[in-house]
């Protein structure tokens, strides 16, 4: 049976939230689960970014500091999901207004 650990405390980086965990670390991968670009803080949720570059830039920051957290880095990313808002086709982040991309992330621990 694998080694499964759910990680909702980053050490340095704030809880997330709603009630997921940040990262889902099994065996020598972790799984981050998907950003989107909010001001990290247990606050009033802040949409950082009022571009998709910004937005973007956010939540790769987010992703980063989750990786770092579980002892992985970027470079050791092994497949990236980018979501993007399209308001033509669907209304992305509905529950969050002003939300234009979302990022999820599979690496090696």
């Amino acid at each position: 049976m694998p080694a499964i650990r759910h990680v909702d405390d980053i050490p340095g980086y704030p809880a997330p939230h709603s009630p997921y965990s940040h990262a889902v670390v099994a065996n020598c991968f972790v799984f981050v689960s998907g950003q989107i670009s909010v001001r990290p803080g247990g606050g009033p949720i802040e949409v950082v970014g009022d571009t998709m570059q910004e937005q973007t830039r956010q939540a790769l920051r987010d992703v980063q500091a989750i990786l770092e957290g579980v002892g992985s880095a970027l470079d050791r990313v092994v497949k990236v999901t980018g979501l993007l808002a399209r308001p033509d086709l669907y209304r992305f982040g509905a529950d969050i207004p002003g939300v234009l991309v979302a990022i999820e992330a599979i690496a090696l621990v």
